[in-house]
């Protein structure tokens, strides 16, 4: 019997994961009815991953009411996956830009202290094996705002708490662990992080990812000059130098808050992903692998779904076609990297917003055209 494995990304704005996956197989089946298909939703680490691995391991979200970026109250989630003991975290979920206005945008205040209080929560649900996205911060802290929820004290001079956000680090004087939560020397926590950025300096998480937050002119260096100072001081009390670590400078400096208190491995959010979802024994007898994107171009092949599903898929041989919403500049290159066909969803000319609206049809419609052209291949 002929086995196909679909495995794509989400199509974002339009459907996830798990609903690209089901519409592909949709056009399969109008084509094989004796046929074996699994559809395992993928994501790469970012925005989606959470509701792409509950999906796939049949878990569920969890609503959890936190403090945003700029303390106030946020109505957050993450994921328990379907082994009952796995956490999923998006910290844009807690502490992204999507949740400040564009006029309130200052990483001189923002925090990652709900961050934080996701971790927390998911501790306090009998996680002990923690998965955390690192992407789209509204954050300049450095993560000292996450360790802060979960116990630790960041203090100055005078023994006084430095308050929040990335403009406090410059009173940072004393690093208190003593209280931090226990249980998370017994947690297994990995971070999702596609940057290998450090923590200061030219590369580093204020100078490159700043200005999408709201740091210009001065902030800019003091900001810099801050991390910089909190790196110094971490050092100096936990014996850890995060200052040069790749990836240190992901969201804000969370990455390297992360290795800092926590222990952090940090890896490619594909890897992560295909690891959780044990997409390999899925694929080691399969036929065909059909994966996707709502965009495909030359960056694909910097992590992103496709790219990693096509990796996966090579080690064994298989034949891998990817259907996507749009086919973007140079996407030829991912012909070199495992990919062997792609496919665009579209049938004629039309606007985004009609080919969002009937993504589902139309995705159903070019799987269809894929398996009739994959089942005369093998007929020659």
């Amino acid at each position: 019997m002929m086995k196909v494995v679909i495995a794509p990304d989400s199509f974002k704005g339009s459907l996830s994961a798990k609903d690209v996956a089901e519409n592909i197989k949709i056009g399969i089946e109008r084509v094989y009815k004796d046929i074996e298909i699994q559809c395992i939703p993928m994501a790469d680490g970012g925005e989606g991953t959470v509701q792409s691995l509950v999906d796939a391991t049949g878990g569920r979200i969890i609503s959890a009411k936190v403090m945003g970026p700029l303390l106030q109250e946020v109505d957050a989630f993450y994921g328990m996956l379907g082994d009952g003991k796995t956490a999923v975290i998006e910290m844009a979920a807690a502490s992204g830009l999507p949740l400040i206005a564009e006029d309130q945008k200052n990483p001189m205040i923002t925090t990652t202290y709900g961050t934080g209080e996701l971790i927390k929560h998911a501790l306090d649900m009998g996680c002990r094996e923690i998965i955390i996205g690192i992407g789209g911060s509204a954050t300049n802290d450095g993560g000292f705002g996450m360790a802060k929820a979960l116990g630790v004290k960041f203090l100055d001079q005078e023994g006084k708490d430095i308050g929040h956000g990335g403009g406090s680090l410059s009173k940072l004087y004393k690093i208190d662990t003593a209280e931090m939560d226990k249980r998370i020397g017994a947690c297994k926590i990995t971070a999702a992080c596609d940057v290998d950025n450090p923590l200061c300096g030219a590369r580093g998480a204020t100078y490159i990812f700043g200005p999408q937050k709201g740091a210009k002119g001065e902030m800019l260096e003091i900001l810099d000059k801050n991390l910089q100072h909190y790196a110094e001081v971490i050092k100096a009390t936990l014996g850890i130098d995060i200052m040069n670590c790749p990836g240190a400078g992901a969201a804000g400096g969370l990455g390297g808050g992360l290795m800092a208190f926590m222990n952090v491995t940090l890896q490619k959010g594909i890897d992560i992903v295909i690891e959780t979802v044990k997409l390999e024994t899925y694929m080691k007898d399969a036929d065909l692998v059909i994966t996707g994107e709502g965009m495909m171009d030359y960056q694909t092949q910097y992590g992103k779904t496709p790219y990693g599903v096509a990796k996966a898929a090579k080690k064994y041989n298989i034949p891998v076609v990817a259907l996507v919403g749009q086919i973007g500049k140079n996407a030829a290159v991912l012909y070199e990297m495992g990919i062997d066909s792609i496919f665009s969803l579209v049938d004629g000319p039309m606007p985004l917003k009609e080919a969002i609206d009937r993504g589902a049809d139309l995705l159903q419609d070019a799987a269809e055209r894929i398996i009739r052209l994959y089942k005369i291949a093998h007929k020659i």
